[in-house]
C-alpha cells in the first residue's frame, strides 16, 4: 500500500499525473516556480524519490531523464481510500460515513462507478444474464422507515428517490 505522498510529491505528481507525458525536472521546476520558490536541486531529488520509491519511471536523455508516471492518480487514490477502509474496526460504518460526506456530485459519480464495476461483473459471467423484473435496491445511509400500523395511513406515497 502506498503511503500518501509529501506535499510536495503530490505537486510534482500532479504535473507529471496531468502532463500526461515524459517530463523533464527543468519542465517540472519552471511550473512549480510560478508557485514557488524552489531550486532546480530540490525538483531533481524528490522526482529521484519518487523513481526510488517506485511512482515515475525514468529514461535517460542525453545527461538528464524524462519522468513518466507508473500509475493513475485515480489509482493512487482508490490505493489510499482501500488502505483506509481496509483498516477499519467496521467498514461499513466507515463507508455510510464516508458516503454521508459526499456530494451530491460525488454520491452520482459513485453510482455510476458501481453501475461500471456491475456491468463488468455481469458481462464476465458465462452464462448471458437473465433480465431483471425486479428493479435494482437502492443502497441508503440512512435507517429503514419503521412499519407502519395495520389501518394507519401516513399520507400520500412519497415520490421516488432519483
Amino acid at each position: 500500500m502506498p503511503r500518501p505522498l509529501g506535499e510536495l510529491e503530490d505537486a510534482v505528481m500532479t504535473r507529471v499525473w496531468q502532463w500526461n507525458r515524459p517530463v523533464t525536472v527543468r519542465e517540472v521546476l519552471e511550473d512549480l516556480q510560478q508557485e514557488r520558490s524552489i531550486a532546480y536541486t530540490t525538483v531533481m531529488t524528490v522526482m529521484d524519490n519518487l523513481h526510488q520509491k517506485g511512482w515515475v519511471r525514468r529514461e535517460a536523455e542525453g545527461r538528464a531523464y524524462r519522468y513518466t508516471a507508473v500509475s493513475t492518480r485515480a489509482a493512487y487514490s482508490a490505493a489510499l481510500m482501500n488502505e483506509a477502509w481496509s483498516t477499519s474496526d467496521n467498514p461499513a460504518a466507515a463507508l455510510v460515513a464516508f458516503f454521508g460526506m459526499m456530494s451530491a456530485e460525488q454520491r452520482e459519480a459513485l453510482r455510476d462507478a458501481v453501475r461500471v464495476v456491475q456491468y463488468d461483473d455481469e458481462s464476465a459471467t458465462e452464462a448471458p444474464a437473465e433480465p431483471r423484473t425486479e428493479p435494482r435496491a437502492e443502497v441508503s445511509a440512512e435507517p429503514p422507515a419503521p412499519p407502519e400500523a395495520e389501518g394507519e395511513s401516513a399520507g400520500p406515497p412519497a415520490p421516488p428517490e432519483r
